[in-house]
């Protein structure tokens, strides 16, 4: 009966994602759709569609005897079912990017329409990017921040309009050499984000871009590289969704910032991928002399997800935030973490690491602090706690401590905790549902993420979440 039950519960679950997120459209409309698999003739054909400099083929050649050469990471999730020979690494919807909303095809804008981009752009935002499969198909920035000389781009038009600034950040974060993904990103990237936000700016909105997988088999390696030069600051906020396909798509992207003197960047990633997505992404960022950089990391839905957003410390009085939730239910992984390597004295790092799980999900908590010896006054604190639906769940913790200082301030603390007949008894005497007291067991745990979100996406995460809860009570 309980087996009926959880048939339905997730049935249920599935046609109210299919609702909102879900749903696919025609891709006979777009311009190019190549042959599945990766080869030296593919990567060439990408560079030649997009016209890029002779430097940047050479770099995604060089990337991709890279990826060849390194194996699948052994650790983390499950990784075997991926067949790179059937993943399309590069799908052109339109020819070209738009300026306007009403200029993007009809199919295109129809999707973002569901989806509520243009209008969250209206509400609040400074700029907006919309990427449909590999190609960014709408920019929109405000014109008092261009005047200022704020660049809000995709990596594609960056690279036409300000060559030298591309070729002098592109991939000195994050090298091809990192590992296999990153290798795999490098050599076919296309579409993202590039921001530069001048000395002295403080953009005051945040910046967002949506990144929308549609075709089946479809493969998404957008490029983002931010940088934030002395002084500056802002906020930057992606969101992802992808259609329920019977084959597995593939999310390999990689994100590079530069965090300048006395800078301030704050990253907030709300990805809400489909049960057919895995979710491979390399995210880091160079912090330098009293900068400070934030992370939060929302990770929902996906087949498996293996992301572990970085700060490398390498000024003095630098500081790193990573705030990080997993959510994983039947069937799912979710391998999140963070890393905070201090190579300067008194820098500080905060890692903050949430996860839940129901219906035999696994979450792992995976991650690395570092403080490299003669880096005197430096602190970091590790906060893992887990939320376990049930007693099918699993929740695993695998923390590293590399500390080669001495004077070196290090906590770490982690939890596990199942939610109990006697809360749900407790808040049921209080005149609520046991639905609803569970949701609100779920809310008060997350609240240390939620609570640093701009108030739409808070909304937007809880309703997720409890979309995510239907069916755990009974």
């Amino acid at each position: 009966m309980a087996q009926k039950k959880n048939t339905k519960i997730f049935a249920d679950y599935d046609q109210r994602y299919q609702e909102r997120y879900g749903f696919a459209d025609d891709a006979t409309s777009y311009t190019h759709l190549g042959k599945p698999g990766i080869t030296r003739e593919t990567i060439m054909e990408i560079s030649k569609i997009k016209k890029e400099p002779k430097w940047m083929l050479e770099k995604r050649l060089i990337a991709y005897d890279i990826f060849l050469k390194k194996p699948l990471p052994k650790w983390g999730g499950d990784l075997s079912g991926i067949d790179f020979g059937k993943i399309y690494y590069y799908i052109r919807p339109s020819e070209r990017t738009e300026k306007k909303w009403q200029d993007v095809p009809d199919y295109i804008r129809n999707t973002f329409d569901k989806l509520g981009i243009p209008e969250a752009e209206k509400k609040f935002l400074a700029g907006v990017g919309a990427q449909y499969e590999s190609e960014m198909m709408y920019h929109s920035i405000q014109k008092d921040l261009q005047k200022l000389g704020v660049i809000f781009l995709s990596p594609d038009e960056a690279l036409k309009q300000y060559p030298d600034l591309v070729k002098e950040y592109f991939g000195t974060v994050i090298p091809a050499s990192d590992n296999k993904f990153a290798a795999l990103n490098s050599a076919v990237w296309s579409g993202g984000s590039f921001i530069y936000i001048p000395k002295g700016v403080k953009v005051e909105m945040p910046l967002q871009t949506y990144f929308r997988i549609n075709f089946a088999s479809a493969g998404q390696f957008e490029r983002t590289l931010i940088i934030a030069d002395e002084g500056s600051e802002m906020h930057y906020i992606e969101g992802c969704s992808a259609p329920i396909h019977s084959t597995d798509s593939l999310h390999s992207a990689v994100v590079e910032i530069i965090v300048k003197k006395n800078a301030k960047v704050r990253y907030t990633t709300i990805q809400n991928w489909s049960r057919n997505v895995y979710n491979l992404v390399t995210k880091r960022a160079a912090v330098y002399e009293g900068g400070r950089m934030e992370w939060i990391d929302g990770n929902l839905g996906s087949k498996l997800t293996m992301k572990y957003p970085s700060v490398y410390l390498l000024g003095e009085g630098a500081h790193g935030e990573i705030l990080s939730l997993g959510f994983a239910g039947k069937g799912r992984c979710q391998d999140n973490g963070a890393k905070a390597v201090h190579a300067a004295p008194r820098t500080t790092s905060l890692v903050r690491a949430k996860s839940i799980a129901r219906d035999g999900g696994i979450t792992s908590y995976r991650g690395l602090v570092k403080i490299e010896k003669g880096m005197k006054n430096c602190y970091a604190k590790v906060q893992c706690d887990a939320l376990l639906a049930d007693s099918k769940s699993v929740s695993n913790t695998y923390p590293t401590m590399d500390i080669r200082e001495k004077d070196a301030k290090v906590e770490h603390e982690a939890s596990v905790s199942k939610i109990g007949e006697e809360q749900l008894f407790y808040l049921k005497s209080r005149g609520l549902t046991e639905e609803a007291a569970m949701h609100l067991i779920v809310a008060g745990f997350l609240e240390p993420i939620v609570s640093g979100l701009p108030m739409e996406y808070a909304i937007e995460l809880n309703r997720l979440v409890e979309l995510e809860m239907e069916g755990a009570v009974g």
